[in-house]
Formats: C-alpha cells, structure tokens, sequence
C-alpha cells in the first residue's frame, strides 16, 4: 500500500510540473503571438472622438459611427418582434404575483 501511494505522489509530482511547464511555454507563445515586440502591428480598433456625443471608430478599416447605432436601435423598436417566452413570462409572474397576494389577504384576515 505505502508503494502505491509512493507511486501515485510521484505521478501527480510529475504531472504538476508538466502542467507548469506547459503554461509557461503557452503563456511565451501567446507573448510572441500577440507580436508585442512588433513595431509595425496596428490596432484593429480605432476610436476618434471630434466633439462630445460625436464619436468616430473604425474596425478593421471599416468606419463606425454613432449615426449607424441610432439608426439599428430605431430600426429593432419599429420591429416589435414577439417573443414567445418574454410575453409566457408577464403572464406567469401576473399570476405569481396575484396568487401571492391573494393568499397573504387570506393569511391577514386570520390575525
């Protein structure tokens, strides 16, 4: 019994060193990945911001502007999709909450 567990103590020692080992070496590969000693790497993201509320991004190139969020949010409130479970779940909670109270009314006529 005392070499079995002799064994596995060795074997979770060693394993434990390999995981350390093993980070280590990802962590450097994640270091020359992100190219921090590369001068030339540009950010994906930029963000400029003229005036205050006037905000400018570009992404990948690409550019962003608040103008194009107004225009999706207004375009996602004129939608008014149905959602099955939001409309289940105002209903449910109507009636947990008028179940609730009802009872509590019961309970305080008692008293």
């Amino acid at each position: 019994m005392t070499r079995f567990f002799i064994k596995c103590s060795f074997l979770i020692a060693l394993l434990f060193v390999g995981v350390l080992i093993g980070m280590k070496k990802a962590n450097e590969g994640m270091v020359y990945m992100k190219g921090y000693n590369d001068p030339t790497l540009q950010s994906p993201v930029k963000i400029h911001g003229k005036s205050v509320g006037n905000i400018e991004s570009s992404v990948s190139g690409e550019n962003r502007t608040s103008h194009n969020l107004d225009e999706k949010k207004e375009h996602l409130q004129n939608i008014k999709a149905f959602n099955l479970f939001s409309s289940l779940g105002k209903v449910l909670s109507n009636i947990v909450s008028s179940l609730t109270e009802k009872i509590i009314d019961f309970a305080s006529s008692f008293i």
